[in-house]
C-alpha cells in the first residue's frame, strides 16, 4: 500500500532532514548533492525540528539549517511554487548565512563556506537540462572561481523523468530525485527494494510515521493545504497579469493603428511603428488627440 505522504510538502521535508534523530538521512542527502572530496560524516542541526514549534506555528518557514564537520553552513529548503524574485531571495539567504558568522574582532579568514540547497517542484531555468545546477562566484570570461564560499544548488525535480530500470546503477543524487518524485505513490517496501540504501529505508519510515500518527497527519495536511492555496494565488495572479497584458497589448495596437490612419488622412509623413512603440500609452493617446483635433479643424478642400 502506498505511503501517501509527499516528501516535497515542507512539513514532511523538514521531518526528513531536520529531525535530530534522523541526521543520517540529512548527511546522505548532503553528500549526494555536494559530492565533497571527503564525505560529510557529522552535522549539527542549527534549527532542529521541534514538535512544540510546529504545534504553535503551522505557518513557520520550514527550512533546515545545519553546519557540518568542516564548519560549512548549510541551508536546505523545499519550494513547491516559484515565488517572485526567487533567485534574489536565494542569494540573500546564503549571503545572510555567510555574514552572520563574523563577530566583532574576528578576521575574514575565519569565515567558512555557506551553501544553500533548494529543491524545486517547478522549473526555474528551462535552458539548463540537468536537474542539478550549482551557482557560485566566478569570472565569466575565464571561468575562474573567485571563491567557493557562496554556493547555491538547485534541484529542479520536473527535469528528472527516469523510471526504475536505471535505479540499480543510479547515483545517490539520482536516487534522491527519484524519491522526491515517487515516494508518495510507493510503499515502504517498494522504496527499500528499489533504492537499496539505509538512508532511503529510514526516510520511508519517517513518511510512514507521519501517515500513521493523527497529529502528524493533521500538521502535514495543514501545510499541504497552505501550499495548494499559495499555488492557487500565484496561478490566479499570473492569469490576471496575462489577461491585463493582452488587453494592454490590444489597446496599444489600436492606438498605433489610429495614429497611422490619422496621419494618412492629414497627409503627414508617417511615424515609424518602431518609434511609436517606444512611446508610453499616455504619449500615444496625446498624439491621437492632437491629430483628431487637427483633422476636425482643417479647412475643407
Amino acid at each position: 500500500m502506498a505511503i501517501g505522504i509527499d516528501p516535497t510538502v515542507d512539513y514532511a521535508f523538514k521531518r526528513l532532514f531536520g529531525s535530530p534523530e534522523c541526521t543520517g538521512i540529512t548527511i546522505h542527502f548532503l553528500n549526494a548533492v555536494l559530492d565533497p572530496p571527503s564525505p560529510i560524516v557529522e552535522i549539527e542541526l542549527l534549527n532542529p525540528f521541534l514538535e512544540k514549534d510546529s504545534e504553535e506555528d503551522k505557518l513557520s518557514i520550514l527550512d533546515v539549517r545545519a553546519s557540518d564537520d568542516r564548519g560549512r553552513l548549510l541551508n536546505i529548503e523545499m519550494q513547491t511554487s516559484l515565488p517572485v524574485a526567487l533567485p534574489e531571495r536565494l542569494i540573500y539567504y546564503v549571503s545572510s548565512l555567510y555574514a552572520q558568522q563574523l563577530h566583532s574582532g574576528e578576521q575574514y579568514g575565519q569565515l567558512r563556506p555557506a551553501v544553500s540547497i533548494c529543491v524545486l517542484a517547478h522549473v526555474l531555468f528551462p535552458q539548463i537540462t540537468d536537474p542539478h545546477s550549482r551557482f557560485e562566484m566566478r569570472e565569466v570570461g575565464q571561468n575562474v572561481s573567485l571563491s567557493e564560499h557562496l554556493q547555491v544548488h538547485l534541484l529542479e525535480l520536473p527535469k528528472y523523468n527516469q523510471g526504475t530500470a536505471g535505479l540499480p546503477n543510479a547515483t545517490p543524487l539520482e536516487k534522491w530525485l527519484y524519491f522526491f518524485r515517487n515516494a508518495r505513490d510507493l510503499s515502504a517496501e517498494e522504496i527499500d527494494g528499489q533504492l537499496l540504501e539505509t538512508a532511503f529505508n529510514q526516510a520511508a519510515g519517517v513518511l510512514e510515521m507521519i501517515a500513521r500518527t493523527p497529529r502528524e497527519q493533521e500538521l502535514y495536511e495543514a501545510r499541504l493545504k497552505l501550499a495548494r492555496d499559495e499555488q492557487a494565488r500565484l496561478d490566479y495572479a499570473r492569469r490576471e497579469g496575462e489577461a491585463r497584458g493582452e488587453a494592454r497589448g490590444e489597446a496599444r495596437g489600436t492606438r498605433l493603428g489610429q495614429i497611422c490612419i490619422l496621419q494618412q488622412l492629414l497627409g503627414d509623413q508617417p511615424t515609424s511603428v518602431e518609434k511609436l512603440r517606444e512611446l508610453s500609452d499616455e504619449a500615444l493617446q496625446s498624439q491621437i488627440d492632437t491629430l483628431q483635433t487637427r483633422l476636425r479643424n482643417r479647412d475643407p478642400q
